[in-house]
């Protein structure tokens, strides 16, 4: 039988009424013919109560009983909706990552998969059973502890089941009804779009859009795995939502598919850095061993204020995410009292945003970079700091220019037009 995977995140599964409204759509998919592995989340808001319960019990806890308990939740959605699939007729059950068995590192709290084997799953289908739930999120290690896979695994983890199993689709069912060109909730223009190929998606997804996690979008484009992202909360059939897909699958690609954004970004510049072999690494070497992620590096040279230090000098400016700018300034003061480099002094903004325009089709189009300043401009926003890539332009500005920014810039390439 040909095989679909569907996945139901955590808005989807909330309580026993959405578990059903997900149950009857597997239903519809099992009518029209297929075999069907669920991969389901936990209810919506249980996974942080139970961080919660961890953290109040063991401020400093063992990652393995952490794992242990985190990944329960997903092992109450897999029961709950294997029974009301039996209720309404479909021969379904339940599996936990360790029955699968869901191979991977031990990693406790970010696992990466090893394999997933298809003989247990496959056997129970020959006996007649017509679905497969899965508890998302978790797998088990080599040496036999439960695991978990980080935020967002559950996505990461149907990728990887359509994936071993050579599935058709996998369909991700959420609380949005595909992909847009922007926010819908900054941009009353914003368009859902039909089709996305996977490198712009998973730009996209690393820049701030929330429909799907990053890593997931990584494996599908790695595997081939055609991604379909549609509401639970509509009446659906094969054209609904939006298909993330290989290029190839896309006739023409516009020269910008989409604008996103990262809110609670920070900006931080070493000033009068000494500038010589070596001393980006020390830099990033330290922030790296800190945990920082640093995203946007620009580096250029210093003004000469001393007339007598012939030394040549430089700036190095970098963004992050606003929650670990006390842990990067840890890391700058524990690295120059070793010795690692030496900095005049450190200029921090925390009031900056990060927008992006994404396309394929900037690949074969020029002037995109010079269209995307002079809408900025014609708005009076300032540009701070740029980064480029082959399908990606980011801009640091402003944060209270940022859906400013954001509406600009749909408007320019004209994003609401299909």
């Amino acid at each position: 039988m040909p095989l679909l995977v569907m996945k139901f995140g955590g808005t989807s599964v909330a309580d026993l009424s959405r578990i059903e409204n997900a149950a009857k759509k597997v239903q519809q998919e099992v009518e029209r013919g297929y075999d069907v592995i669920v991969i389901v989340s936990a209810m919506s808001g249980k996974t942080n109560e139970m961080v919660g319960w961890v953290e109040s019990t063991s401020k400093l806890y063992d990652a393995r009983e952490y794992d242990a308990v985190v990944s329960s939740g997903e092992n109450v959605t897999a029961g709950l909706m294997a029974l009301r699939l039996q209720e309404m007729g479909v021969p379904a059950r339940s599996w936990q990552g360790w029955q699968v068995p869901i191979n991977t590192t031990s990693v406790h709290g970010s696992a990466r998969f090893i394999d997933i084997p298809r003989a247990n799953i496959e056997a129970k289908f020959a006996e007649g059973f017509k679905v497969a739930v899965v508890a998302g999120f978790q797998g088990v290690s080599a040496e036999g502890r439960i695991t978990t896979l980080g935020r967002g695994g559950s996505d990461t983890t149907a990728v990887a089941f359509a994936a071993a199993f050579g599935a058709e689709r996998c369909d991700i069912y959420t609380d949005v009804d595909g992909v847009y060109t922007t926010d819908p909730r900054i941009c009353r223009k914003a368009r859902k779009m039909e089709k996305i190929a996977f490198e712009e998606m998973l730009e996209l997804a690393s820049l701030g859009a929330k429909v799907l996690q990053t890593r997931s979008v990584e494996l599908a484009m790695r595997y081939k795995v055609r991604l379909r992202v549609l509401s639970s909360f509509e009446d659906t059939d094969e054209t609904s939502g939006t298909l993330v897909c290989d290029e190839d699958e896309i006739m023409e690609s516009k020269v910008v598919s989409g604008v996103a954004y990262s809110r609670d970004e920070a900006k931080m510049t070493l000033l009068k850095v000494e500038d010589r072999p070596g001393v980006a690494a020390a830099i990033f070497g330290s922030l790296a061993d800190a945990g920082v992620n640093v995203d946007m590096i620009v580096q250029n040279i210093s003004e000469q204020d001393d007339p007598s230090d012939k030394r040549a000098h430089t700036d190095m400016t970098f963004s992050l995410p606003t929650n670990q700018v006390d842990r990067a300034k840890q890391a700058i003061d524990e690295a120059t009292a070793a010795g690692k480099f030496v900095y005049s002094s450190l200029v921090t903004d925390t009031d900056v945003a990060k927008v992006s325009v994404v396309g394929i089709g900037m690949r074969s189009q020029v002037g995109v970079a010079a269209k995307m300043f002079a809408a900025l401009a014609a708005e009076n926003v300032n540009i701070k700091v740029i980064t480029t890539s082959e399908i990606k332009i980011s801009v640091l500005i402003d944060r209270k220019y940022m859906e400013l920014a954001v509406q600009a810039l749909h408007d320019t390439f004209e994003l609401d037009q299909a």
